[in-house]
């Protein structure tokens, strides 16, 4: 093996191509998390947290603002790379004409310390390796003192500046226009490791830490995570994966689970619709909880629901749609005008003055998981079931007024069909908390105002001429958040309403065979520009076709959308069709979280459940677990069939809908043809 850092030059810098976001792949380590490209450039990393500021943000810009590139010098002949399988650990395999090289890259766990390893290990013939690192605090703003000092028996490039310290073993490097260079050779065998650790400057640099033992404590960690998952087959690969995207996402201490790495990154080519990502929507916890019941992780799902309880404590009135990531209240957001943005795409924002928002939704998202966690058996605490009537005494009180709906518009604030059917699903989960769970207090004034806000529901925010259910009371246009209203049990999803808000759905917002979350030209959010369609929503399609009946159609379309991740199985917030890119934040919560439950779906309404709603949100996250097994040492496999038994009650009035509907039957789905896995048209669904 042989360092050599004086025969090559290190002076001009070539204008790297930007990276399309389906080229990232993330690592973590719990706390904060990486993006590296295809090409070997880690051009997106926070630390110590998913909030802090950046040190590498050439993502939102241009190398300049700060990355750390490493591959080989010489031309390179192929790229393949994945995780190893259930890890977090990236493992790139590059091939050139001198030889094969492999660099595994991961975030040490569970050590206390925000630490990143590249190791560099010979595969066939020699192969060089060059490296470049421009460490930038401060979203790029903070240029650091940068000097090679002694450590661990060696020498490391130390960097400083304010707050933020950084540490870099590895091959020497010299200094050239504000950043560090090297080259280095690997040879069949011999292994390079490159390791950073990052920790406050004004302590005493950490102990070295020992990258074999880093190695295999964090792949033992993550396989014993993963094995754990029960992934329903077909789809069991990109379940698995997304719920380990769902625990990378997740703060180790505080339980707080950020909706994606990333801030900014556009939901349109050089649009203004982006945002800060970067903290901890109640939403999304709240369906985590949901998803990890289902898959067995109730420790986990404790350790989310604490998270939740925290957040929310105190006077109902201050309740949040979101938080930061410790619980913290106040996000404001400002603008970084000197970061150009993703592909122009600007303003770069740091915080989300989304916070202050009223969405009623949220109070429905809550009472929905708990009580789903109380129908799979995990026991109240002292506090949690108070704070539930706290939450509804406050709903009863305010509910009536509008709100910014679950998409969080910055246009005039409505009456929402979605977010009022979560208000009833609040009212309904704690009826059922006293009459199901014997929980103190009296239910029959928010029976009453369940019943109440469902006549105003179909009063309102019900279109009798196109039948369908719409977006606002008012309105006329729909909204692909109705697709919830099966989910909740508001409706089922045979019901001959919903059946006409999906045939709706499809003609009005299907762009390419995806769904749009609703036409943005309407103005309804307030907000320039477009965007392309919001994959969750696909997802929610699926699972709405599942539940059905329409198992086919769900498979096919199914087929397609998880074709739409990346190498390693990621998915960001939003997918271009005609471009082929994924787009927005990166990888995204939501994405990962209705991939899974629609997956779950499929694979509930496989096991005959003819006779029911296969998978009500709240009702059957613990039945799922049960009928879930895992093969000897963790492999997927699919569910097993469970005893059917009785029907039980899946909501407060949900086969009242066919009443409702003076004895309609669904729609005949004969004739309807699946969708083929492989074209862009849109899935044949439940429209006429």
């Amino acid at each position: 093996m042989k360092h050599d850092s004086e025969d090559f030059d290190p002076t001009a810098e070539p204008i790297r191509p930007l990276s399309p976001i389906e080229d990232y792949a993330l690592i973590g380590d719990l706390h904060t998390a990486a993006l590296i490209s295809r090409s070997g450039a880690i051009d997106w990393l926070c630390m110590p947290r998913f909030d802090s500021p950046t040190m590498f943000a050439a993502l939102l810009d241009s190398p300049e603002a700060g990355h750390w590139t490493l591959s080989p010098a010489s031309d390179v002949i192929r790229v393949e790379r994945e995780y190893l399988p259930g890890t977090f650990v990236l493992r790139t395999v590059w091939h050139t004409s001198d030889g094969e090289a492999e660099v595994l890259e991961f975030m040490p766990l569970h050590d206390r310390q925000a630490n990143l390893v590249r190791r560099v290990r010979g595969l066939r013939g020699r192969v060089r390796f060059a490296e470049e690192i421009r460490i930038r605090f401060d979203y790029g703003a903070a240029t650091p003192w940068m000097r090679q000092v002694p450590y661990g028996g060696g020498k490391a490039l130390l960097a400083t500046a304010g707050p933020d310290a950084v540490l870099v073993r590895g091959p020497r490097r010299s200094a050239k226009d504000l950043r560090h260079v090297s080259e280095f050779d690997v040879a069949v065998g011999e292994t390079v490791d490159l390791a950073m650790t990052w920790y406050p400057s004004y302590r005493q640099p950490p102990e070295p830490f020992d990258v074999d033992d880093a190695l295999e404590q964090t792949i033992m960690w993550w396989e014993d995570w993963a094995a754990r998952s029960n992934p329903p087959s077909p789809f069991d690969e990109q379940v698995q994966r997304s719920l380990l995207v769902l625990r990378a996402l997740t703060h180790e201490d505080t339980g707080g689970i950020v909706a994606a790495a990333t801030t900014s990154l556009p939901e349109e080519e050089g649009g203004v619709r982006n945002w800060d990502y970067r903290y901890v929507w109640l939403r999304d916890a709240a369906l985590t909880i949901e998803v990890l019941i289902t898959h067995g992780y109730r420790a986990e799902a404790e350790e989310w629901r604490g998270w939740l309880l925290r957040a929310i404590a105190g006077d109902p009135a201050d309740v949040q749609i979101m938080y930061g990531i410790g619980g913290e209240r106040r996000l404001p957001e400002y603008e970084l005008p000197e970061l150009a943005g993703y592909g122009g795409a600007s303003p770069v924002r740091i915080g989300n003055a989304a916070y202050l928002q009223r969405q009623w939704d949220i109070f429905g998202e809550v009472m929905v998981a708990l009580h789903g966690a109380r129908t799979a058996g995990l026991e109240e605490t002292r506090a949690s079931w108070p704070l539930q009537r706290a939450l509804l005494s406050f709903l009863e009180e305010n509910w009536e007024e509008p709100d910014c709906g679950i998409w969080e518009i910055r246009g005039a604030e409505q009456k929402f069909t979605h977010s009022r059917a979560m208000v009833w699903a609040a009212f309904d989960r704690g009826v059922r908390g006293i009459e199901e769970f014997d929980l103190p207090g009296d239910p029959s004034r928010w029976a009453e105002l369940r019943d109440r806000i469902r006549e105003e529901i179909l009063a309102h925010g019900y279109d009798e001429k196109r039948n369908t259910f719409v977006q606002h009371y008012g309105g006329t246009a729909v909204d692909a958040s109705l697709l919830q209203l099966s989910q909740i049990g508001f409706v089922e999803a045979d019901d001959p309403r919903m059946l006409g808000t999906v045939a709706a759905i499809e003609e009005d917002l299907m762009q390419d065979g995806l769904l749009l979350r609703y036409r943005s030209e309407t103005g309804v959010d307030g907000l320039a520009g477009g965007e392309h369609p919001f994959l969750a929503c696909s997802f929610w399609l699926v699972e709405q076709y599942a539940a059905s009946g329409l198992i086919a159609e769900a498979r096919a379309f199914m087929g397609r959308l998880v074709r739409l991740v990346n190498d390693v199985g990621l998915l960001s917030e939003e997918y271009d069709p005609v471009r082929k890119r994924q787009m927005g934040n990166v990888p995204q919560a939501l994405s990962h979280l209705t991939l899974v439950r629609a997956a779950d779906a499929i694979a509930a309404a496989e096991r005959g459940r003819e006779d029911r709603l296969p998978y009500v949100r709240g009702e059957s996250e613990g039945e799922q677990a049960e009928v879930t097994e895992q093969r000897p040492g963790g492999a997927p496999s699919s569910p097993q069939k469970p005893d059917t038994g009785g029907d039980r009650d899946l909501g407060a009035k949900p086969r009242q809908a066919r009443a409702d509907a003076e004895g309609s039957t669904p729609a005949d789905a004969e004739g309807s043809t699946p969708a083929d896995a492989a074209d862009s048209d849109p899935p044949s669904g439940q429209g006429g």
